[in-house]
């Protein structure tokens, strides 16, 4: 069973530089997309019932071409919930939780903590979110539920996760509470699945849309993969793809086994 994550920058946008024939191509049972910045009805009827794929379910933000989440599944969901209980964050729509028997899928965009001014204004805002969310999942965590989280975090968890990290410390995505807080969730007993198989540098899933800067690899890791201790006997492998385009951000997946469902 794959599932796989993807900031797409806008799907509208997306569509027109070829999703839906990444879409088709991919073998995944369950697409996670962030940062739609549509509403479902804005969207093209192919991008909203895909062939192969049940209708996709689409989160939006209040504010107009903003945020958004979407969810494309082979099966669809028993349940989904797109809601943390608190305004300011619900409105925003970074949010779905879709269970598939027993297994929950956390597709989730995670605040950026820069401002309007890009003076790092929303980091309390950012970091809220993080622990609302991880308390939301908390008793799921401690239960032993099958649970993963993907999504863009909007955090490089350490120095081998950005390219240029010493010049990097006063900027949000790689400052240090925001960091502390993600170490938080791994301590909690949340698995990054890309490091667990992977421990090498170099792997990144967001460039900077400067010219040149995704050729040289000068990026960023900021989309994961993690998984419940109950659901980590199951994952199988972990991956970036980075040779996928139409976004400034890459896809990323985790396989898992079948059974994880049942």
């Amino acid at each position: 069973m794959r599932i796989v994550s993807w900031n797409v920058n806008g799907l509208r946008s997306a569509h027109k530089k070829g999703f839906l024939d990444w879409l088709a191509a991919e073998k995944a049972d369950v697409v996670g997309v962030q940062e739609v910045r549509a509403r479902e009805e804005q969207l093209p009827e192919e991008v909203r019932q895909p062939e192969g794929w049940r209708v996709a379910h689409i989160v939006s933000a209040k504010r107009p071409g903003y945020s958004g989440v979407g969810l494309f599944s082979r099966k669809t969901p028993d349940d989904v919930v797109s809601v943390l209980g608190v305004e300011e964050m619900d409105t925003e729509g970074r949010l779905q939780v879709a269970r598939f028997g027993r297994l929950t899928v956390v597709n989730c965009y995670f605040p950026n903590g820069n401002g309007k001014e890009r003076d790092n204004s929303r980091v309390p805002f950012k970091l809220a979110f993080y622990r609302r969310l991880f308390d939301f999942l908390e008793k799921g965590l401690r239960d032993g539920e099958r649970i993963v989280v993907v999504g863009d975090f909007n955090t490089a968890h350490q120095e081998i996760d950005l390219a240029r990290p010493k010049d990097n410390r006063e900027t949000s995505g790689f400052l240090l509470e925001e960091r502390q807080e993600f170490c938080r969730w791994l301590r909690a007993g949340w698995v990054d699945t890309f490091r667990h198989f992977e421990k090498g540098g170099g792997h990144y899933s967001w460039w900077s849309q400067r010219f040149g800067v995704r050729e040289r690899n000068v990026g960023w890791r900021l989309d994961y993969a993690l998984a419940s201790p109950g659901a980590m006997p199951y994952v199988k492998r972990a991956a970036i793809h980075p040779h996928v385009l139409g976004s400034d951000h890459c896809p990323v997946s985790v396989d898992l086994d079948p059974k994880v469902r049942r």
